[in-house]
């Protein structure tokens, strides 16, 4: 990924990459998919920089949709229901976490990411 980016609207377009996923909370079927791979198709051209977060970000919402289903499905376990709430929180605080370092200039690698969009 590029570091140190001086560039502030990069930078802010980087951060929106992220805070895009936050489209979870509407009421659109994988909307914290399809906002990241919207602003990513979108943007990926402008810069190096919107591309690795963009790409980084869309990644990380199809990665945290996929457990989300397993978790659905486990819930006919029971234990779902205790991890379906324990993911939506990781999901706000790394997207916030990501947010803040695109913004900050920095590179930003979400854990237990499948990284399906190279």
């Amino acid at each position: 990924m590029v570091g140190d980016v001086a560039d502030k609207d990069t930078r802010m377009w980087a951060m929106f990459c992220h805070l895009s996923g936050l489209a979870l909370v509407l009421p659109i079927p994988f909307a914290n998919v399809i906002a990241p791979l919207a602003l990513w198709l979108i943007k990926r051209e402008s810069s190096p920089y919107i591309d690795e977060h963009g790409k980084e970000a869309l990644n990380f919402q199809i990665s945290m949709t996929i457990y989300g289903v397993v978790a659905i499905l486990l819930c006919f376990l029971l234990i779902g229901f205790l991890i379906l709430p324990a993911l939506f929180i990781a999901d706000v605080i790394l997207m916030i976490l990501a947010a803040v370092k695109a913004n900050d200039g920095l590179p930003y690698r979400y854990p237990m990411t499948i990284r399906l969009v190279k």
